[in-house]
């Protein structure tokens, strides 16, 4: 059993809200470890469309997501020794991750993997139902959120930077047809945790929300 005296901070929100990269921050800042939980979705679904999984094959899907092999290291994520970091950030595969994510067996699959990453000194852990289902416990939960417009923005700029093509019109369908699946969907819907910390960025920068998250976690 995980050791629940480890401190937890939990970091819900949606698409493209920063929680990522402040999660990332977070963690660096107070040598904690880090999950990313949606990354675990991400391989999932880019496990199962490598091996031309049946994406409306429920059990198919929760044996890929039993058998993922992953190592997180220095901002990089590995398939078993294919270093993914890019491959995992494509459309296709956050699309795919997004849908397969609504499934109860993916679900209580990856669930398990999820609480083992609570390890000293401690963890922060980014997600969409870190704080509601995951790590209910946690002595620090925070639900960060931006306008839809924010986001699409903020995803634009990250694919532009990494070599991708985007479109802001598709993107901004893309993230509003995301936040209906993951606020409506029955498993683990996107809400924030009871006693969660609504953060919206969009107005801050990443360095602002951090300094926010830390003050919360200093003076609870």
């Amino acid at each position: 059993m995980p050791n629940t005296n480890i401190p937890v901070i939990t970091i819900d929100g949606p698409t493209a809200s920063g929680k990522g990269t402040v999660a990332h921050k977070v963690a660096d800042r107070l040598g904690f470890h880090l999950l990313d939980s949606g990354a675990l979705y991400r391989l999932t679904a880019l496990s199962a469309l490598r091996r031309g999984t049946d994406l409306r094959d429920e059990h198919a899907l929760a044996k890929v997501a039993e058998h993922l092999t992953i190592r997180f290291h220095g901002g990089h994520v590995y398939l078993g020794t294919e270093e993914v970091s890019n491959a995992i950030r494509e459309e296709e595969v956050g699309n795919t991750a997004s849908k397969i994510a609504a499934l109860p067996g993916v679900r209580q699959a990856l669930y398990g993997l999820q609480l083992s990453f609570r390890q000293t000194p401690g963890l922060v852990a980014d997600g969409r139902d870190m704080g509601t289902v995951i790590f209910p416990g946690a002595q620090l939960k925070v639900f960060l959120t931006a306008s839809v417009e924010a986001r699409a923005q903020r995803r634009y700029k990250q694919l532009i930077d990494k070599g991708f093509s985007a479109n802001m019109d598709d993107l901004l369908a893309d993230l509003q047809s995301r936040d209906a699946r993951d606020t409506q969907r029955a498993v683990a819907p996107l809400m924030p945790a009871e006693g969660a910390h609504i953060l919206d960025t969009s107005q801050m920068t990443a360095d602002e929300a951090v300094e926010q998250v830390l003050a919360w976690y200093a003076h609870p």
